[in-house]
């Protein structure tokens, strides 16, 4: 084998986790190739997930705010858009942050090698290329990085022109006015707001028995009552028994007895880790049956010489997770140990329409473990900020200790929520007497913002102690 072909380190994936770790290791010195199985970087993060589905979002949630606002929809004349038209909005942002994501290795001098990797020992892979030859590379070490792709149960035929996963339906042509949605997780309610939001009839069937469960149970109530206003049929406690396509669209047989027809069938009902094509098991590796493998602090697996990073390694599966975990296994490769760690409090933002964001305990947990805490509130209809931007929807919930007035949980649910909970997490993540509820009314803020709910959230829970 050509000693060109060998590296210190092979990243196998170009998503979060993997730019992360291979950013890490080359500006660390090392000799580093990435292997990447699509024709451009990314990953699923920039191709298929986070990116175009925010970017969707937005086009959707500018739509209905034109619409909603009398300076400019007089005279009855109001925007309309379809899915297929504000996908051209979502590929140009795509562009943008591929673009972007490859001058990073450009720019560090880590090789990119297009194609998709296979171990053939413990210590080389093979790669087939797009154009079908096969190219053998060694190295010292290894970090997979591959992600997760959309479950695909065997009894769905996903090859049917009206059957969709979360990927395949940023290639949807045809206009549907009405889809189903399986699933009602984070992915199946944030596609159920664009599609309502494109004025798209929306059946969104939940296998649990609430929205969102690990949600705050008000937020997860908030979100039921708003899709339910935007007129999103919600089914919960139901799985499907047969998903039929027909000519014209699908139809799905519950096991509670019902049956649903719609144009078309959005699957979004679970991932899976990307490693059945690895050959992991030459390495000496068997990934468990969601296909992730386990990892210590290190992000090491039980194959000294391989690391594992992002989705492939499961909770918190988060982009924003998976860049942290990059860089502390390039921590963990350079140095012998990772010096970073994932906070404890890792917040989540879910991009619906409005939008929700949390980070901390929620009332549910704190009343399980008999935390005295009390709640403090405020309303975004009552903040100037809101009112002038037109965005009244929505709330600020702050959960701090009775006695020592730590805070404890941040939940907030409305317009530019995932931005608004960095405010109060920069405090919660203080240590010892500087993390109180106390620092948002002592602190002066700019008037009139967002940030502003802080401050009335906090006197209104201060108010409620005696």
């Amino acid at each position: 084998m050509a000693q060109s072909n060998h590296f210190d380190v092979i990243v196998i994936g170009s998503g979060p986790g993997g730019e992360g770790a291979a950013m890490g290791l080359t500006k660390a010195g090392l000799n580093v190739a990435v292997i990447e199985k699509e024709s451009s970087v990314g990953g699923g993060c920039t191709h298929w997930g986070t990116i175009p589905s925010k970017a969707l979002r937005h086009a959707v949630s500018r739509i209905i705010e034109f619409n909603s606002n009398p300076l400019f929809c007089h005279n009855n004349s109001s925007l309309h858009s379809t899915f297929s038209n504000i996908l051209g909005h979502a590929k140009s942002v795509v562009d943008k942050q591929t673009r972007l994501r490859q001058g990073f290795y450009d720019r560090n001098h880590c090789t990119l090698i297009f194609g998709t990797a296979r171990f053939n020992s413990s210590h080389t892979v093979e790669v087939t290329k797009q154009d079908g030859s096969v190219e053998e590379y060694s190295a010292d070490r290894f970090v997979i990085a591959t992600g997760s792709r959309p479950y695909q149960p065997n009894d769905v035929d996903f090859n049917h022109p009206r059957v969709y996963d979360s990927d395949s339906i940023l290639r949807l042509k045809h206009d549907p006015r009405h889809i189903i949605i399986y699933g009602a997780g984070v992915i199946g309610c944030e596609y159920a707001s664009i599609f309502r939001g494109l004025g798209v009839k929306t059946d969104l069937i939940n296998t649990r028995d609430r929205l969102l469960a690990f949600l705050d149970n008000e937020t997860s109530d908030a979100l039921s009552y708003h899709f339910w206003n935007s007129g999103v049929i919600i089914r919960n406690d139901e799985t499907y028994e047969k998903v039929e396509g027909t000519d014209d669209g699908v139809i799905v047989h519950l096991k509670s007895g019902k049956k649903m027809k719609a144009d078309c069938i959005l699957y979004a009902n679970g991932r899976t880790g990307n490693t059945d094509k690895l050959n992991l098991e030459v390495v000496g590796l068997t990934p468990d049956s969601r296909g992730q493998v386990a990892v210590n602090g290190n992000y090491q697996t039980e194959v000294g010489h391989v690391y594992a990073v992002g989705d492939v390694i499961g909770y918190p599966s988060l982009a924003s997770a998976a860049y942290d975990q990059g860089r502390f296994v390039a921590q963990a490769i350079t140095t012998g140990e990772a010096q970073g760690y994932l906070i404890e409090d890792i917040p989540t933002g879910i991009y619906t329409i409005p939008e929700i964001s949390s980070v901390g305990k929620t009332e549910q947990e704190l009343t399980a473990a008999k935390v005295p805490y009390e709640v403090g509130r405020s309303s975004f209809k009552h903040l100037a900020r809101a009112q002038i931007a037109g965005k009244d929807i929505g709330s600020l919930k702050i959960l701090f200790h009775r006695e020592t007035k730590e805070i404890l949980g941040i939940h907030c649910f409305g317009e530019r929520a995932a931005e608004i909970i960095h405010i109060g997490q920069a405090i919660m993540e203080q240590k010892g007497e500087a993390n109180t509820i106390e620092y948002f009314v002592n602190t002066t803020f700019n008037y009139p913002t967002m940030a502003e709910a802080y401050r009335v959230a906090a006197l209104n829970g201060l108010n409620r102690l005696f």
